[in-house]
């Protein structure tokens, strides 16, 4: 049996999901642009399911746009706020996906926009009155923060961003793909424009998301065609997946209370055995901080010597499916160790844990590290 440690990367299908997307693979084939019973049946269960979400995030159904993932939602924001509202000036983190990061890098090297990055420290934390300083002293800007980080877990109070970016007259766009179906979102109060989600990190299907648009802020296409999404989005749609995230992200909101309390037992239990059975380990950012991070991930930092190898390989090898960083950057130095300044010379590994998870899993893993690096002491 191999134990799944790696859930920032992707999260098991619910069976409650695959169950409820199975008649929509099978029975309910339809195009929903099509007008007669068969297509009629998928648009009236894409729109209930487009409602669902709505009403999860109290939101307004026409504020929910399908897409294929947090990366389309990504760059459908920035892109939107360059091209339809005329930004100039982008604010953002180094720790931001690289969703968002490559996609800014293009329209700086285009020369379509000044880009800025806010002043952090060395566990990741954001200056916020360097926000603040970086809105005052330029025209109307886009921000651009993420709620969790994917590799050290570090929360960003997006409450407090989402404010100074009101007062400033900032458009807010802020990457929940970590935390969407983790937390409850309330986007009536939550002063944001946009924000992504992918249905694979909350045990959904993989390649569906959706964007969030405020009522009122226009967006641009990038893909043109069909008069799907109310013209927003081109492409017959993706039903299955549709309707399977709507039923995870309802089946996160239903069980959140009990799965938080659970998943951060298994986290406590991590930090405290490594720190018992590994002498010297440090832990990245915030993740070992509770109050400070994510709940589902712990990077943690053990130390090198060259008869460990590859410790990924060696975990992989011992039946235990973990990560250096994000799954997107597999085989490169992850660039938020680097703006943390972390130690890129010691192991690195990300555990990021889920619902499915137990205890003697997280013991399993530790007993394996644990004798690696008695081995090597022997």
């Amino acid at each position: 049996m191999r134990i799944y440690l790696d859930n920032a990367a992707t999260t098991q299908l619910d069976n409650e999901v695959f169950k409820t997307i199975t008649p929509y693979l099978l029975e309910f084939y339809g195009n929903p642009s099509s007008h007669h019973e068969h297509g009629r049946e998928v648009k009236t269960a894409i729109e209930g399911a487009r409602t669902t979400i709505a009403d999860l995030l109290n939101a307004s159904p026409n504020e929910i746009v399908f897409t294929s993932g947090g990366t389309e939602a990504d760059n459908t924001a920035i892109l939107s706020s360059v091209r339809s509202h005329q930004i100039k000036h982008v604010i953002t983190t180094p720790f931001e996906h690289h969703a968002v990061l490559h996609t800014l890098d293009v329209l700086k090297n285009n020369g379509e926009i000044k880009l800025s990055f806010i002043d952090t420290d060395s566990r990741g934390n954001l200056d916020i009155n360097h926000l603040d300083t970086l809105l005052k002293s330029n025209s109307r800007s886009l921000v651009s923060v993420m709620h969790a980080n994917n590799e050290i877990g570090n929360l960003n109070n997006i409450e407090l961003i989402g404010e100074v970016c009101n007062s400033r007259g900032a458009l807010f766009h802020s990457d929940t793909v970590q935390t969407m179906g983790h937390y409850r979102h309330n986007l009536s109060k939550l002063k944001t424009h946009f924000i992504a989600a992918s249905a694979h990190k909350f045990h959904g299907p993989k390649g569906v998301g959706f964007i969030y648009c405020r009522d009122g802020i226009q967006l641009s296409q990038l893909l043109h065609g069909g008069a799907q999404e109310r013209k927003l989005r081109a492409g017959t749609e993706n039903i299955h997946g549709i309707i399977g995230l709507a039923k995870a992200l309802e089946i996160a909101y239903r069980d959140i209370d009990e799965h938080q309390f659970y998943i951060q037992k298994l986290k406590n239990r991590m930090i405290a055995k490594l720190q018992e059975q590994i002498g010297d380990v440090r832990f990245n950012g915030n993740s070992a901080n509770a109050e400070k991070s994510l709940y589902t991930v712990l990077s943690a930092s053990l130390p090198v010597n060259h008869a460990t190898g590859d410790l990924l390989t060696y975990l992989d090898q011992n039946n235990i499916s973990v990560s250096g960083g994000s799954a997107c950057s597999t085989g490169s130095a992850s660039h938020v160790l680097k703006a943390i300044g972390a130690d890129l010379s010691r192991n690195t590994v990300r555990f990021s844990f889920s619902k499915f998870n137990t205890a003697a899993e997280i013991d399993y893993t530790v007993e394996k590290l644990s004798a690696l690096y008695k081995a090597i002491a022997a």
